[in-house]
């Protein structure tokens, strides 16, 4: 299988000194391509000076999403890594993921084991090894539930397969991506891969987390992990993931009732702790969703039509609700969940 590694650039001159020449060091027999989102730095000189590395210009900055969309549609390969440009590579780390894929026709995605590049030991925040969604629309990780991040003791070094697999490091069947129309631009960025790979399931792909392959992630290169814009898009973009993928008419009526009451609790909490700005960033995030919901329900039906395969919001290996499991019954690991 061909294979492209592209790295979604914006104003990343710093990341991509630091990061870049561990990819071009372990990723022989790989196209790299930098696709840039109308940077205004000096990112493009760091390029120039790897002559194994493509350059690929985007007129402007059309956020995460819709900025994969662009580069994608002008790059042939069989697989794509949709990788961050912050991501430290190892040596071999093309191999499990790609074997996998190599395996089965219907594998759509996969993801290595992410580990924080500041805190080696330690998973990152963004996939660890393995995303899974509740049933109200929640993700959480193996390895990451919330804000407790667990040390990598080789406890998930297991391949499974998973509800969905990290932007910050995406092996993605290149046709099964085309075919979907690729990540949902109106994200801009967050939760796009969630909903990807939610509607990859429903075609009748699965996705998968192979952690004999290994990545470090910086994490928080564009948006720091407590910002308001951050909040914002989580929050926004969840719920429109909710609403697009979830089964039932009057079940998901009942799941977006609870979830403003999450919410909500979610926001008082923010106040409480002293972040105003983030409390109010839910709230601008419901009203935002609110404002596109028409939307929404017309791309709720599109990704309905898409096939019959996994219609459910999680495969059925995790508790119905993350939020009581950790907050109530105080199940802080993945290993504690009720399966």
């Amino acid at each position: 299988m061909t294979t492209a590694v592209v790295i979604l650039n914006w104003n990343g001159k710093e990341h991509l000194s630091t990061y870049l020449p561990s990819v071009v060091e372990h990723s022989q027999g790989a196209r790299i391509i930098v696709a840039d989102n109308g940077s205004t730095d000096e990112s493009k000189s760091v390029v120039a000076k790897l002559a194994s590395v493509e350059w690929l210009a985007l007129p402007q900055n059309y956020g995460f999403a819709e900025g994969y969309n662009k580069a994608l549609q002008q790059v042939e390969a069989d697989v794509y890594v949709l990788l961050n440009s912050d991501v430290r590579v190892t040596s071999n780390w093309l191999d499990a993921p790609l074997q996998r894929l190599a395996s089965d026709e219907k594998v759509g995605a996969v993801q290595p084991k992410i580990l924080a590049d500041e805190r080696p030991t330690e998973f990152e925040y963004a996939g660890a090894a393995g995303g899974y969604i509740d049933a109200l629309g929640y993700p959480y990780c193996r390895g990451r539930i919330f804000d407790t991040v667990e040390v990598d003791e080789g406890q998930y070094d297991d391949a499974v397969e998973v509800d969905w697999a990290t932007g910050a490091c995406c092996f993605v069947r290149a046709n099964a991506y085309h075919a979907l129309g690729g990540l949902d631009g109106s994200y801009f960025a967050h939760m796009e891969e969630i909903d990807f790979c939610w509607r990859l399931r429903r075609a009748g792909y699965s996705c998968w987390a192979e952690p004999a392959s290994t990545v470090y992630h910086l994490g928080g290169g564009t948006l720091q992990y407590a910002s308001p814009r951050k909040t914002y898009l989580n929050f926004r973009n969840s719920l429109t993931t909710l609403t697009k993928n979830t089964a039932g008419g009057l079940s998901l009526l009942i799941k977006l009732y609870l979830r403003l009451v999450l919410d909500g609790v979610a926001g008082l909490q923010f106040i409480l702790k002293g972040q105003p700005k983030l409390c109010w960033a839910i709230v601008r995030a419901h009203f935002a969703y609110y404002g596109k919901l028409g939307e929404v329900l017309s791309q709720r039906k599109l990704a309905h039509a898409i096939g019959e395969g996994s219609s459910a919001s999680v495969l059925g290996k995790g508790p119905k609700s993350i939020v009581y499991n950790y907050f109530a019954a105080g199940k802080k690991l993945f290993s504690e969940l009720d399966k």
